[in-house]
């Protein structure tokens, strides 16, 4: 507190003191309370950051101020009670609101009393005038209806109409009850009176009155649209039937003209009719009634009743030329329709968004409207010819010629013998011609048979959706089923290579046979050059009947898609790409045969010395040499099937090598390094194998190369084991199921032979593999094991580097 306040309150008395600290509270507690929100104001008690004993210094700088404080209370106090006045009136004046706002609401009621008014007295003026209208236009209606002034009367009888509706609600007077009935008996008058004026001007029997059409008949149609739409539907349908009349007499089924060989002829009947229609009657119409194309239309639905008729009776007459040719015909006049009219008096007269087509060099990928339609005839394409833009689907399209869909079964009977005969026409060039010739630079191509197929597949599947997307389709599919089936077997398997006393399998035993000094039949160069073309040329057919799948599906009927399933014969021309290889590996496989079978025929106890790799390693290398080259430069466009081959490979090789490797017993130590550096030579060489001889050096798959090391692996651990010695056994036994990790006895029974222990020693050799397998040592017994073993880490290294320096000197 500042010093004039602690001045006063040292020097007043107690009950002073006392008595004046409670007035000032009081004040300051009834001005101030701790929630208060004032306007912006110089007044100190206004501040939001308000002081009491600031204030109090401010009003009693000094102990002597302290005798005026009475006078400072009181001031404030009015000041309060001016306050309390204020709200008291604002309160008030709030009270009155209410009986101000029920004055306002008596004014108001007034006006909306004289608007009510206002709006009741122009809708009684507008519905006089439109009586008024009414009642005249009644009146001139029924005078020009009997005076045949259409002109006047198609105006006026819209007018009439028009008016007529705003007295909908009060046709519960008879006055106006009364004028609608004369509006509904002149719109019937004008009705039949328009209809006899048509009837004499165009007669059913077909007799033309002279000349062209009158105004009248033209302001007639006027009216017509005015009145009731069967009016309208009315004229026009007799107007097409008097048009069309002729067209039933020339062309009834008893005639020959009436047959399809004929049916240009009633294409150009029509053609004939429609310009005479344009240049005698086409002003005669409104422009809207679309009657060019109204007459066209329903020459269109004559036509398919007449031709569906004929064909039914005459249903054995029909065969696949003249169907085509009838096809042919029609579908072209549906394309000139579409090109002359907008198709907006047919039931559905949309028209599709055009598709973009993908650029591909797939057949059933490639733009279809560069396909000959106005010829169609099963022919090979011409891929040279520019690709044409798609065009929007035919609102006519079917119109007539959906009546050929019943008789479509000629058309795929038709295309089932011409692909048979494309079949065999396929396997007699095959055997005139023999298998390709060998090419290093474009060996493996897909033979030129398969692109044919799929070329006619294409054509048939457009022209038959052309003509039906419905159950022709299907059976189409069928055929292309079959077929697809028969080139598989007939063309790839049929061709692949097999001797002459060969079932008919795929087996190597069939196909390779033993020859004098441990020599085999291997294919030649132009056998593993087909074999890499038939493989292509499967793989080929398998992408381009997928698409042929989804491409049948696209054009079928949406109902039928789930019949559409080419998958079976995906599966079958899998089956040819898994025997060429198969083919493929088995001929490499068992060309190493001998070579392998010589090494487990030397005497390795009497190797006395290690030196370069083993003969028998030099005819594998050979052949794979021989082999494998030709086989990546035919299958270089189908990179995946070549590491396929590989890896197949290499899981054939490597587990007959262990094979063979087991069969060399008994082992000397020496023997064993040379096993050993000789196993180390192959697994460089199967590592190298899809990049062998080739100039373009490319990594290995990592799948290949996994399965490489972890089978040569497996066969150095064996070498490793036979290498060390069995004294003492428990450390032997150990160190075999630490390096070999098999627990196979058979396995422990081989490595046992191969280093030619006798019968009694293998005998207690085997109880304790046996007792060994459960708990196998660890901790000190397994380092006890490590460094008892016959070669001690500094021997292996030094052996290693022996080894490798023997390979570099054979490299």
């Amino acid at each position: 507190m500042i010093c004039g306040v602690s001045y006063a309150f040292t020097r007043l008395s107690f009950d002073h003191e006392l008595m004046a600290l409670q007035k000032l509270s009081d004040v300051f507690l009834i001005c101030f309370p701790p929630s208060l929100q004032v306007f912006p104001s110089q007044d100190p008690l206004d501040r939001a950051d308000f002081n009491a004993v600031e204030y109090i210094n401010t009003l009693f700088p000094t102990e002597q101020s302290l005798a005026n404080i009475d006078e400072v209370v009181n001031k404030i106090r009015l000041k309060i009670r001016r306050l309390d006045d204020n709200i008291r009136t604002v309160v008030r004046g709030q009270t009155n609101v209410g009986q101000d706002g029920r004055q306002v609401k008596e004014i108001t009621r007034d006006i909306k009393q004289l608007d009510h008014a206002k709006r009741h007295l122009t809708t009684s003026i507008t519905t006089l005038n439109h009586l008024h209208m009414l009642a005249g236009g009644v009146d001139s209606l029924e005078a020009m209806t009997r005076r045949r002034q259409y002109g006047e009367v198609a105006n006026l009888l819209q007018g009439v109409v028009n008016v007529l509706e705003h007295f909908n609600k009060y046709m519960g007077i008879p006055q106006i009850r009364q004028l609608s009935e004369r509006v509904k008996a002149a719109q019937n008058e004008l009705g039949q009176q328009i209809l006899a004026d048509f009837e004499e001007a165009f007669p059913s029997q077909g007799t033309k009155r002279p000349g062209g059409p009158s105004n009248v008949l033209r302001d007639a149609c006027l009216v017509a649209n005015v009145l009731d739409p069967r009016i309208k539907q009315e004229i026009i349908k007799k107007f097409i039937k008097q048009h069309l009349s002729e067209y039933l007499v020339l062309f009834q089924e008893n005639q020959d003209v009436a047959w399809l060989d004929k049916i240009d002829r009633r294409y150009a009947w029509i053609k004939r009719q429609l310009v005479d229609y344009e240049e005698k009657y086409g002003r005669m119409f409104p422009q809207e009634w679309c009657m060019t194309e109204r007459i066209a239309v329903e020459f269109c639905h004559v036509t398919r009743t007449e031709l569906a008729k004929i064909m039914r009776t005459r249903a054995k007459e029909i065969e696949v030329k003249l169907l085509l040719f009838a096809i042919q015909r029609t579908t072209n006049f549906e394309g000139l329709l579409a090109k002359r009219f907008s198709g907006c008096t047919l039931a559905d007269g949309t028209v599709k968004k055009p598709e973009v087509p993908l650029p591909s060099t797939n057949p059933f990928l490639e733009d279809e409207a560069g396909t000959e339609t106005d010829e169609i005839v099963i022919e090979k394409s011409d891929t040279d010819k520019p690709k044409k833009p798609k065009v929007p689907d035919n609102p006519f399209h079917g119109i007539v010629s959906k009546c050929f869909e019943p008789h479509l079964y000629v058309y795929i009977e038709s295309q089932d013998k011409n692909l048979g005969e494309l079949i065999d026409r396929f396997v007699a060039d095959f055997k005139a011609q023999g298998p390709p010739k060998p090419n290093v630079d474009e060996g493996g191509a897909v033979l030129p048979s398969c692109a044919d197929l799929f070329v006619y597949y294409k054509k048939c599947m457009v022209q038959c959706s052309q003509l039906s997307t419905g159950e022709p389709m299907i059976a189409l599919t069928t055929i292309f089923q079959k077929y697809l089936r028969e080139y598989a077997w007939k063309i790839l398997s049929g061709n692949l290579p097999k001797t002459t006393s060969s079932s008919g399998g795929l087996t190597i035993t069939s196909l390779l046979k033993e020859k004098e000094g441990s020599e085999v039949a291997k294919f030649t160069l132009e056998e593993l050059c087909l074999i890499c073309s038939i493989l292509s040329t499967a793989e080929y057919c398998l992408a381009t009947t997928q698409q042929l799948e989804e491409k049948l599906k696209e054009k079928v009927d949406a109902s039928l898609v789930e019949r559409i399933n080419l998958t079976g014969e995906m599966d079958t021309f899998s089956i040819v790409i898994s025997n060429s290889i198969q083919l493929l590996v088995q001929d490499l496989d068992a060309a190493c045969d001998p070579a392998l079978t010589a090494m487990s025929k030397m005497q390795w106890q009497n190797v006395e010395h290690v030196g370069d790799q083993s003969p028998y390693v030099t005819s594998v290398i050979l052949h794979i040499k021989q082999n494998v080259p030709i086989i990546r430069d035919n299958l270089a466009s189908t990179r995946k099937y070549f590491t396929q081959f590989c890896i197949k490979f290499a899981n054939s090789f490597i587990p007959k090598f262990i094979n063979h490797l087991f069969k060399c017993k008994p082992i000397s130590m020496v023997g064993a390094e040379q096993l050993l550096l000789d196993t180390h030579s192959l697994k460089m060489v199967l590592l190298d194998l899809p990049s062998i001889g080739s100039q373009v050096v490319r990594k290995a798959p990592a799948s290949y190369t996994k399965i490489v090391v972890k089978g040569m692996t497996r066969a150095e651990m064996i070498l490793k084991v036979v290498m060390a010695p069995h004294e003492p056994p428990v450390v032997f036994v150990d160190n075999y199921i630490k390096l070999l990790a098999d627990c196979s006895t058979d396995t422990f029974q081989k490595i046992l032979d191969m280093k030619g222990l006798k019968r009694s020693e293998q005998s207690s050799m085997l109880d304790l593999f046996r007792q060994r397998l459960p708990a196998p040592p660890s901790g000190a017994e397994n380092a006890g094991s490590l460094s008892l073993s016959a070669p001690t880490p500094e021997q292996e290294s030094s052996r290693i580097r022996k080894l490798e320096k023997l390979i570099k000197k054979r490299l």
